[in-house]
Formats: structure tokens, C-alpha cells, sequence
């Protein structure tokens, strides 16, 4: 991975370039941002440009033997550690010596997830990996981090350790690392991967150097799009406001067809503000047979559609980033038909539906739930106006 690989974020690629130019690097990063931003592809640059052969004032050369190793993720002095099932290390019986190493090969499915998913979370890499029970970063792993870099560097440079979610690490592996992890040998390069450092241990946390990757810019995310052949100029008009700076969901976004979804849910809220009953029950029905992905992208164009109401309600047309097409709906539901009150209620019924999504709720109570609950919502101050006359 090369820092021009990643779309935009030119302050963060060459404040890291300045840090390791000038020798200001810390030997232990914490690099975090929220889901979907360049934190991984971030780790993978800057650990490309400590071991090029030939590096610029602003980018590995990406032709050099190290570069071409760090393309294929095969570095041998590339380390990696990750979330994992307890179940792929061996089984000891009390008494035994324990077995350090995995009884299956974890890194052939971790590098083919990281080269196809560079913005993936951790429920892409459990669903990639096909694993069926909880993931962490064990004390036997902790173990195997220190063994790895006791090691000397294969090839003189930079011995890096990637350890990608530290905050699914438990107590004994934390404990385990913070020796090393305060005084490393010469030459070692500690990358922490974080979407929560919030949840690491504070003595983790005090031995890192923090650098905070920021969300992409719906302009970023837009020419990204469209430079990599994955959209139209036009669908990535639309799909920028809806991935908020997360490039996963961005991505997410292209598989579905966002204007469908859009005009979904124009006709959902048509049947909820009419109580048009058999409809609502219809569009329940219809929305939890979907793919949960689609499922997620309806919600979330709900409620951007209900930001933009908002926005259009209080006159901050310059704030808006819904495409011209979307604009004569917005302002009709947003000016006819909702309060800002309805609009918050609405956003928090939307929003709410979200989380238990992502939680694997069912999907036919979370839709039958949610359209009587936008329905009473939009009609709300209507009935009761209507029960005062």
C-alpha cells in the first residue's frame, strides 16, 4: 500500500513522511479513526516507506523489492496481529505445555481479507474468515509478539508489528506486551490499528503516539468513486453523503442502487403519513427480506433524508448534500409535512433501528415496529389538532 493509494487525507500522509524524514517517529503508533476511515491503509503505507529502498519526500517508490512485498502483504519483517477464535489454537490438556502457534494457517485468509477489504471491520473479517465463535487477541498471541520480535530483522530494516483492533486484546495479553512495547529492540515498529482506543488499557494508550486519521470528505469519497470506475459521476453524488466519511460504507453503497432506495422510502413515508395500512404492512414485510446490507442502506438514507429536511427547514441550503433531483421532495416532506420535532423523533426511531440491526435483531419485528412508529410520528400534531376541532 503506497500513501498515493489512499484517496485524499494529504495533511495526516505527510505529517507521518515529515515524522519519519525528521526521525521524530515514535517506535509505538496508535493509529485510529472511526469505521471505515484509512487507518489500516494508513499502517500499510507508512510501514511501506520505512523499509523502501528508495523512498521520496512524499511516497515509497512502489517498484523497489521491499515495496513489491509490501504490495503482496509477504514482507518478511511484516508482522501482523489480529482478533481470532480461540478455537484455531491447539487444545492442551491440564498439565501440558501449551502450543503457541495456531493449528491453522490464519495469515493466508488475513492477507487476502486485507488486500480485498482495506476498510473492512471486524464483522468483514470474522464473516471473510467464515469463523463461528468470538474473536480476541489472546495472551497466547500476546505471547507470540514477543517471540516474533526477540527475532532480528530478515533484512535490515524496520521489524513492524501490526496489531489491527488492540481493543479486542485481553487483560493478560495487554499485560503481556508492555514491556516490550515500552523498550523494544532496536529498529522495531509498533502499529496499533483502532476503531475504540477509548476501550484500551491506559497503560497501552500512555506508550503510543497517537495520530488520528479523520473521516473522508464527501469529495474524497466522490472521486474516489469515480476515478475507480465503481460509480457514475452521478451515483457518487449520491452515495457520498451517505457513507459519512466512511469509505466501507461507501463501498457498501455502490452494490446497492441508492436512488431506488431513496424513492423506497419516499413511498414507505407516503403510506405512513396516509395510514394507508396494508401498504405499511407490505413495505414491513418487503424491507425484512432484503439483505441486511440493504437493509442498513434504507435506514441510512432515511436519515440523511431527515438531516437535509432539517437543514432545508432552517434555511441552511449550503450545508445540504443531497443531489438536485432529491431537493423537490425533501423540501415538500420537510416543510409540509414535518416538524422539527417529528424530524428528531424520526431520525431517533431510524437510528435506533440501526443499532439493532447491526446486532442481529429480527428483522421482521425491527420493520413492523418501525413503520407504526414513523407513522404515529408523522401524524403525531395531526390527530391531535384534529381532536380539538
Amino acid at each position: 500500500m503506497l500513501f498515493s493509494e489512499i484517496p485524499g487525507l494529504e495533511e495526516t500522509k505527510q505529517k507521518i513522511i515529515q515524522a519519519i524524514r525528521q526521525n521524530h517517529l515514535a517506535h509505538a503508533l496508535l493509529i485510529h479513526g472511526q469505521e471505515g476511515s484509512a487507518i489500516v491503509p494508513m499502517a500499510l503505507a507508512l510501514a511501506t516507506y520505512v523499509n523502501c529502498e528508495s523512498p521520496t519526500d512524499k511516497d515509497a517508490c512502489g517498484t523497489c523489492a521491499a515495496c513489491v512485498k509490501m504490495s503482496k502483504l509477504i514482507h518478511p519483517d511484516m508482522n501482523f496481529t489480529f482478533p481470532v477464535p480461540g478455537s484455531v489454537f491447539s487444545n492442551k490438556k491440564k498439565g501440558e505445555e501449551e502450543d503457541e502457534e495456531p493449528k491453522v494457517d490464519i495469515n493466508k485468509p488475513w492477507r487476502s481479507f486485507l488486500l480485498s477489504q482495506p476498510y473492512g471491520g471486524i464483522q468483514d473479517w470474522i464473516d471473510h474468515a467464515e469463523f463461528s465463535s468470538r474473536v480476541a487477541i489472546s495472551v497466547k498471541m500476546g505471547r507470540q509478539i514477543i517471540k516474533t520480535l526477540s527475532l532480528k530483522s530478515f533484512e535490515g530494516g524496520y521489524k513492524t508489528m501490526l496489531i489491527w483492533c488492540p481493543e479486542l486484546m485481553n487483560s493478560q495479553a495487554a499485560n503481556a506486551i508492555l514491556k516490550i512495547l515500552e523498550e523494544p529492540p532496536e529498529k522495531t515498529l509498533f502499529l496499533l490499528v483502532s476503531t475504540h482506543p477509548e476501550q484500551l488499557l491506559t497503560t497501552i494508550l500512555s506508550r503510543t503516539q497517537k495520530i488520528s486519521v479523520r473521516g473522508f470528505t464527501d469529495q474524497e469519497i466522490k472521486d474516489h468513486l469515480v476515478v475507480s470506475g465503481l460509480s457514475s459521476q452521478q451515483v457518487a453524488d449520491q452515495l457520498a453523503p451517505l457513507a459519512d466519511g466512511n469509505m466501507r460504507a461507501a463501498y457498501r453503497l455502490v452494490e446497492e442502487v441508492q436512488d431506488k432506495s431513496t424513492v423506497k422510502f419516499r413511498d414507505w413515508m407516503r403510506a405512513c403519513y396516509n395510514a394507508r395500512i396494508n401498504e405499511m404492512l407490505a413495505f414491513s414485510e418487503e424491507f425484512a427480506i432484503l439483505g441486511k446490507e440493504s437493509q442498513k442502506t434504507l435506514l441510512l438514507t432515511g436519515m440523511n433524508i431527515l438531516r437535509e429536511c432539517l437543514l432545508d427547514k432552517n434555511q441552511l441550503v449550503k450545508l445540504m448534500r443531497s443531489s438536485s433531483q432529491d431537493r423537490k421532495f425533501i423540501g415538500d416532506f420537510g416543510k409540509n409535512v414535518l416538524t422539527e420535532k417529528k424530524i428528531l423523533g424520526m431520525y431517533h426511531s431510524l437510528n435506533e433501528s440501526h443499532y439493532h440491526l447491526e446486532r442481529n435483531a429480527n428483522p421482521k419485528i425491527i420493520f413492523l415496529d418501525l413503520t407504526f412508529s414513523l407513522a404515529k410520528t408523522i401524524r403525531m400534531e395531526e390527530t391531535h389538532e384534529e381532536s380539538h376541532r
